[in-house]
């Protein structure tokens, strides 16, 4: 079979050719890809901080209601609808977005719940068909009001479905997670922060618009990063949040301790943010066989479950652990640096952004969602008042109505003998002719009447919303004070100033046994200093928080700090470092992280001298137990126990006595205090149980527990709020009284009312009792403004604009010691 020739072509046929010059051509196409991963890929939004991949895989959840109070699904069916919905793109990079919201060391507040493997610092997730997801509640805030026109909605890439250009982000997402992409020509890197104090200073620029740097830097000191760990400079902070670039170092979190009877160890508990535990050992390992580090026998990673993050590295005998661990620091990513670059999409554009821009970005979207929201809900409210208010008008003829509903041929004919006879609309006599007659009886229409009043209060409340721009900004700024008491948590990462000097091999030998005085931090710093008047200066509104104890002693001898399991802790005062001639307090600045000298999990309550031959120390439990003790120690031991307490039971507070003859003082969530002689209770051993301190109400517990002096000098602060919310994510009231204003009373009584709880208030959630006005600070170390001295033992509280995690008082702290004041 012959094989046919090939066709020819035709001798005239249609061209559409255009001569284009390449370079046009390229530099066109490659601005549009440009844009295309500026807006659509790397760049996330400063309103509700997410990329669009982010967005879509949270709306697409919400749309299948995945809520976290249902079951888990598997991954890939989420990634499935969120590519064949609204992303076109590979699977891939669909299921690492979805990963990385789930992953609690990327993610200061998770957005999404992950069940399986979800991979670690060091290794990467399972396969999308072996781990399952749903929405984790903090996403469910993020995606509320979306069905109550809040934001505008757009196409989708097909044109067949509409997504939200933006979520409604009840949370301010952009600043709590942080972000990270690169794009043509630009890239973003923001650090996560603490969801309260963002919430803290947003409600602040609510109040005060004209808000500067410095004020909203007192909410806001600086990032708190998902792994803890410490950030050492804050120059770099102020700069990033001044101008929206800036970098600072992260720092592991370490102590020193006895891994065997003779030889010491370096334990690692946090890292950098981003660095897995794998880099570190492998860095290590690197500079010990180059010979470049010296003095490390070994290195055990025992990190599991139970314990986390815990990396031992041995020091050989004869090495100095503070020196060997600054060359760690030098050499190894357990120092890292972070830089800041804020560029976020505003109205479309990328910008640079500082502190203020991002909240104020965020405030003005929040506004307009709930500005929409009322609009719509006002819309409904109305809509459906009016339906109510036609039945009305049925139910008073409702025997005229159905005689009319009966005699009407069709249903089109009753709607408009409805409409004619008893001037109703045509919504209004549909609404009638759909109601069964069992629902228009007498108990119905008192229901409905019930109904119609409650929807004009609630269309009278939206119009006050919608008008007066006040009532809307209070609105948004309660709002945000509900997301930070459900989804706050107290701040992970330390903030220092500056490193501290560096430490050498022959640095102990070069320090005198002179006279110093050790100092406690209300967030868990510890310094050294040879200057009394740092306690006078607690009081500085500016760089750091209060110091809750002090105690003197020599600079080459041993102090004991005192934790919440009724255990005293021996400390060697040259662990400790020493503050700077200059420095006023164990604030940034010199300070060291209790956890990198203790590895108790127990929270530290006060500080004692272990040479001291007074009369002990007075501590109170939460049971409401009582008990004197004079804590000698143990010369065997590095901790040994001063109170036996029950199961559940922790001490709340704890204090030296002078002399024996002090006040002490019991403060309960029921909002009573009682104060007794401390001659009334009996000295005991270190194993004894103490005795009945305090009567208490069922349910209640101790929330305060105080050593005074002089009571004419002494005060008392109470904080009241809700008991369901964690500490130090609450407001809550304060109020500060003398405590002259409280009658002495019997031990093992009630006592008497020092605070009226208000509405929305179930108990005190903190109180302080001392000698001298207290002050106090916030999680974050910065100063909290309390309200004035208040006379009256049983008012109300005023509300604050931070949460409180401790108050102390320069009059307090070391019975008569010259104090300087403010």
């Amino acid at each position: 079979m012959a094989r046919s020739s090939t066709p020819s072509p035709p001798e005239e046929f249609d061209e559409h050719i255009i001569d284009t010059d390449i370079t046009d051509e390229m530099n066109a196409s490659y601005i549009e890809y440009a844009y295309s991963v500026i807006y659509s890929r790397a760049i996330p939004d400063a309103r509700d901080g997410l990329k669009p991949v982010q967005r879509r895989t949270l709306f697409t959840m919400d749309d299948m209601g995945l809520r976290s109070d249902r079951g888990h699904v598997k991954s890939a069916r989420v990634v499935g609808e969120v590519m064949g919905r609204l992303h076109p793109h590979g699977d891939g990079a669909i299921y690492d977005a979805l990963v990385r919201l789930v992953q609690a060391w990327s993610m200061r507040l998770p957005l999404v719940d992950g069940h399986g493997n979800f991979g670690s610092p060091d290794d990467p997730p399972a396969a999308m068909r072996y781990t399952e997801c749903r929405m984790d509640a903090a996403a469910e805030a993020m995606t509320a009001s979306i069905d109550e026109d809040t934001v505008d909605f757009r196409p989708n890439y097909d044109g067949r479905e509409l997504e939200p250009s933006v979520l409604p982000a009840s949370l301010p997402n952009l600043l709590v997670n942080g972000a990270s992409g690169i794009a043509v020509g630009m890239a973003t890197n923001i650090a996560p922060h603490n969801l309260v104090e963002v919430v803290q200073a947003l409600r602040h620029l609510i109040e005060h618009p004209g808000a500067d740097l410095d004020d909203l830097m007192r909410f806001v000191p600086g990032p708190d990063l998902p792994t803890g760990g410490k950030i050492v400079g804050l120059d770099g902070i102020r700069d990033a949040y001044a101008t929206g670039n800036g970098s600072f170092r992260m720092r592991a979190t370490t102590r020193i301790e006895n891994i065997t009877p003779r030889r010491k160890g370096i334990v690692v508990t946090e890292l950098p943010y981003n660095v897995g535990t794998e880099k570190v050992v492998e860095a290590i390992k690197k500079l010990v066989q180059a010979k470049k580090l010296q003095g490390i026998s070994d290195i055990k990673n025992l990190t599991d479950r139970h314990k986390g993050l815990h990396l031992v590295i041995e020091v050989k005998n004869g090495i100095v652990p503070e020196a060997l661990l600054e060359q760690l620091f030098k050499q190894t990513p357990m120092e890292s640096s972070f830089s800041i670059n804020a560029v976020a999409l505003v109205d479309g554009q990328p910008r640079t952004l500082g502190l203020k821009q991002m909240l104020e970005v965020y405030l003005d979207h929040r506004f307009q969602v709930v500005r929409r929201r009322s609009e719509f809900r006002r819309a409904k409210a109305a809509d459906r008042l009016h339906l109510v208010e036609g039945l009305l008008v049925a139910i008073v003829d409702i025997d005229e109505v159905i005689q009319l509903v009966r005699s009407s041929d069709n249903r089109g004919e009753a709607r408009t003998r409805l409409m004619g006879v008893f001037d109703l609309s045509e919504a209004q006599a549909d609404f009638i002719l759909d109601r069964t007659l069992g629902s228009l009886t007498r108990f119905s229409r008192i229901e409905l009447e019930k109904e119609a009043d409650e929807l004009r209060a609630t269309i009278e409340q939206l119009e006050e919303i919608l008008g007066d721009d006040t009532v809307l900004r209070g609105v948004v700024s309660d709002e945000l004070a509900e997301v930070a008491q459900s989804f706050g948590t107290p701040r992970r990462t330390v903030l220092l100033e500056s490193a501290g000097q560096t430490v050498t091999a022959t640095a102990s030998l070069e320090v005198a046994d002179d006279p110093c005085f050790v100092l406690l931090s209300a967030t868990g710093l510890l310094a050294r200093t040879t200057d009394a008047t740092p306690f006078g200066d607690v009081g500085n509104r500016a760089k750091h928080d209060v110091i809750v104890s002090a105690v003197a002693t020599t600079a080459r001898g041993q102090v004991g700090l005192v934790t919440q399991d009724g255990v005293v802790h021996r400390l060697d005062v040259l662990d400790i470092p020493a503050l700077p001639p200059t420095a006023s307090a164990p604030h940034v600045q010199g300070g060291i992280p209790l956890r990198e000298l203790l590895s108790t999990p127990a929270a530290p309550i006060t500080l004692m001298s272990l040479s001291d031959d007074g009369p002990g120390i007075a501590l109170g439990t939460r049971a409401g137990v009582v008990k004197r003790v004079k804590p000698d120690p143990v010369l065997t031991r590095d901790a040994w126990e001063v109170v036996s307490l029950a199961d559940g039971d922790v001490v709340v507070g704890a204090a030296p006595l002078a002399t024996g003859e002090e006040q002490l003082v019991f403060v309960t969530s029921d909002a009573q205090l009682l104060r007794f002689e401390a001659g009334l209770v009996r000295p005991q051993g270190r194993g004894g149980g103490g005795v009945a301190g305090v009567k208490l109400a069922p349910g209640q517990r101790v929330v305060g527990f105080g050593v005074v002096g002089e009571v004419d000098s002494a005060h008392v602060l109470t904080i009241a709020g809700s008991g369901d919310a964690l500490p130090g994510t609450q407001t809550g009231a304060a109020k500060v009284t003398p405590l002259s204003a409280f009658p002495a009373k019997g031990r093992a009584t009630g006592g008497v009312r020092c605070q009226r709880l208000l509405k929305g208030e179930d108990g005190l959630i903190l109180a302080w009792v001392g000698d001298g006005v207290p002050l106090a600070c916030a999680t974050s170390g910065s100063s909290v403004d309390l309200p004035a001295v208040d006379p009256r033992r049983d008012g109300s509280g005023v509300p604050v604009a931070q949460p409180v995690l401790a108050a102390a008082s320069p009059a307090a702290l070391l019975p008569g010691l010259p104090v300087v004041r403010d």
